[in-house]
């Protein structure tokens, strides 16, 4: 079992040096009379104390794997080198269970990560054939929802004349939705042959997708007079009017001129509720990303910058092959993948994620 990497040791080191000077400052007389300084010291104490009790542990258990390991090669008791056995076997995946936490510890989790999200995918180049594949991904992150027990509420849809998806915007409920979702931004690129095609010539289209975090109310204040609000008649696929009620509601923001539409239901009070609800989602995006930006401008180039853009993933027909391109993961088995069965690509991406997290933080 090897001993933790050296600058995450170092790191854990320097905090456990720093909550033992924190601890002396606590403890000394008169520590109390500046009581401001004294709960800024009393808070910081109380975040770094579990990083620095679990790694004492880590430390005992390496100390413990040690002795066993010796044991197992210093005796000629056969029963007492089958315990020695026995006790390493059992310390080793204590070590990497609390090396696992170690490094959790020392990332902090993303305040969204419980949070609804917000669902948008758009037909891009392509045509026909990228508006068929807009609705298989719709169909796929519904099953994946599904399978976690979530709940998906479309809120508009455009529907192309040969079945696809133009556009379709929904909200996903459940536990820690955009934990599982949020690296799933970007362009999709599907490469296959059409069904019109005679020749046999494989085309490129492509699909964006873009997983808001969901917004309360009390995060994003939308004022009266910054919002246009027009209704009109809902339709189907084609344009064709599926009802003749005003009902369907279009909200433009008028600082960032974005545009939200919602016609799924039938009162024009609870499109008007879907559609704001979208809009301060899309607001609080574009306030995150800002801030990500400014705060760290050097790592655009990791999983979840956010970057629109980017080509992300690509699903090769002919070959049977996803590929996840930021990090150079592939499988074939296209139809499992897009049946819903994506566990193993959300997983990749989230542990590269906190992997790249953890360099910064150890480096920092």
């Amino acid at each position: 079992m090897a001993a933790l990497d050296p600058k995450l040791e170092s790191k854990l080191q320097t905090l456990e040096a720093h909550c033992e000077e924190l601890a002396r400052s606590l403890g000394e007389p008169g520590g109390t009379a500046d009581m401001e300084r004294f709960r800024t010291l009393s808070r910081t104490y109380a975040e770094l104390q579990p990083i620095v009790t679990q790694y004492v542990e880590h430390r005992a258990l390496l100390r413990q794997y040690a002795d066993a390991r010796e044991l197992m090669g210093g005796t000629a008791d056969a029963e007492l080198r089958a315990l020695a056995v026995e006790e390493s076997r059992a310390l080793e995946q204590r070590l990497v269970d609390s090396e696992r936490e170690l490094k959790r510890m020392l990332l902090a989790e993303d305040p969204n990560d419980a949070r609804n999200v917000v669902l948008e995918i758009r037909a891009g180049t392509g045509g026909d054939e990228a508006t068929l594949f807009a609705a298989e991904l719709f169909r796929m992150y519904g099953r994946f929802a599904e399978d976690h027990g979530w709940r998906v509420r479309t809120t508009s849809i455009s529907e192309s004349g040969v079945g696809g998806i133009k556009e379709v915007i929904a909200l996903i409920e459940g536990e820690r939705v955009y934990s599982r979702l949020k690296f799933e931004s970007g362009v999709h690129r599907v490469q296959r042959v059409p069904a019109t095609e005679a020749q046999g010539r494989i085309h490129t289209s492509a699909v964006t997708v873009a997983v808001l975090p969901e917004a309360e109310e009390v995060e994003v204040e939308l004022q009266e007079k910054e919002l246009r609000i027009d209704t009109f008649c809902s339709s189907g696929p084609g344009g064709q009017s599926v009802n003749t009620t005003q009902s369907a509601v279009r909200i433009t923001h008028l600082p960032s001129n974005i545009v939200v539409q919602c016609q799924d239901e039938k009162s024009w009070h609870k499109n008007k509720a879907r559609a704001l609800q979208v809009l301060r989602s899309r607001l609080y995006d574009r306030m995150l990303r800002q801030q990500q930006e400014a705060i760290a401008s050097e790592r655009r180039g990791m999983v979840g910058s956010g970057d629109r853009s980017e080509k992300v993933r690509t699903y090769n027909f002919p070959q049977n092959r996803v590929t996840e391109h930021r990090i150079g993961l592939t499988i074939h088995n296209l139809p499992a993948i897009l049946n819903g069965e994506i566990g193993e690509i959300v997983e990749a991406l989230a542990a590269h994620d906190q992997a790249e997290r953890l360099r910064h933080e150890v480096d920092a």
